[in-house]
């Protein structure tokens, strides 16, 4: 159905927490026996959509996806195996608040689960004659968690593509379609980047190809332009190291600032709808020479090291 939570790796718990609830707006609702942080956004219903835990380096432990019905679970256990994908059903309880957990490996080498029950809290301002907002939102104020961009091998010389081979198992195992892509080469038919959905915005899900695998980024969805402008003098006033300054994508046409939490994780707020995703909508296509005008529609170039720095 949706993107459900993302485990990331941090270095600093004390300061993780701070730039998590301080700077986005976020509150913590659970800590386990081993330390492990659940934080949740303000209209989320769900109990948590981030866990934090303390490591000696940054990056993802896992990302998952909500399920509709516990029975999609096994149906999906079956599909994902009928692949030639390995799959391990995680008992409830494994993880706090949460029923079964199937549990797998993208074709990328990413840790996947998906999941169909975790405690329902409902969002902050409740389900009843609701404020559009709480009174106690601290920093950027964040909706609720968006989505992630995952780096992936890709090196067309050695015929390594794991953009294209996790594409085809997100879009022909678990039913996601394609919004948007970028394709390179001599002839524009090497898919170096795809942008994936689920629900009705551009990207639930982004791959991007690079030296290595990773993570780029996970981002937190804001209402517009203004709610971005604030988000980034929040950063300024708790000096957040600013990867990119408010801009817009020609990509999703997502209005953005990425930036980076205390152990380098990036960080994304991103706003706008962008435009109604649906599986009957025509795939967008970027050109290689066009890539820059589609990561950056306003500058058309490229930022730093904003394709080859990632966790």
């Amino acid at each position: 159905m949706r993107i459900g939570h993302i485990n990331v790796k941090v270095m600093d718990m004390a300061a993780a927490l701070q730039h998590y609830e301080k700077v986005l707006g976020m509150k913590t609702v659970h800590t386990d026996a081993d330390g492990n942080a659940y934080l949740k956004c303000w209209d989320e219903w769900d109990k948590y959509s981030l866990i934090l835990t303390e490591t000696d380096q940054a990056g993802l432990n896992h990302v998952a996806y909500k399920v509709e019905k516990e029975t999609d679970l096994d149906e999906l256990q079956q599909r994902i195996e009928a692949s030639g994908t390995a799959t391990e059903m995680l008992p409830e309880g494994t993880m706090p608040f949460t029923g079964r957990l199937l549990k797998f490996n993208l074709p990328s080498g990413h840790e996947m689960r998906l999941y169909a029950t975790k405690e329902c809290v409902g969002t902050d301002v409740g389900s009843t004659n609701p404020d559009p907002w709480p009174d106690d939102i601290k920093g950027a104020g964040v909706h609720w968690l968006d989505h992630c961009l995952l780096m992936c091998e890709l090196n067309p010389a050695a015929g390594i593509n794991k953009v294209a081979e996790s594409t085809d198992f997100m879009m022909n195992v678990l039913d996601f379609n394609m919004a948007e892509r970028v394709m390179v080469g001599p002839n524009g038919d090497i898919p170096a980047a795809t942008w994936l959905f689920r629900t009705s915005t551009p990207h639930d899900i982004a791959f991007v190809g690079g030296e290595r695998m990773g993570l780029h980024h996970f981002a937190f969805f804001l209402n517009d332009w203004s709610a971005i402008l604030k988000s980034a003098d929040v950063m300024a006033k708790n000096k957040v190291k600013i990867d990119v300054a408010p801009t817009r994508h020609g990509i999703t046409r997502g209005e953005t600032i990425y930036f980076f939490d205390p152990s380098g994780n990036r960080n994304e707020t991103f706003a706008g709808l962008g435009y109604m995703a649906q599986p009957d909508r025509p795939v967008i296509t970027w050109t290689e020479d066009q890539l820059w005008r589609g990561i950056f529609f306003h500058s058309g170039e490229e930022s730093g090291s904003f394709t080859t720095a990632y966790t």
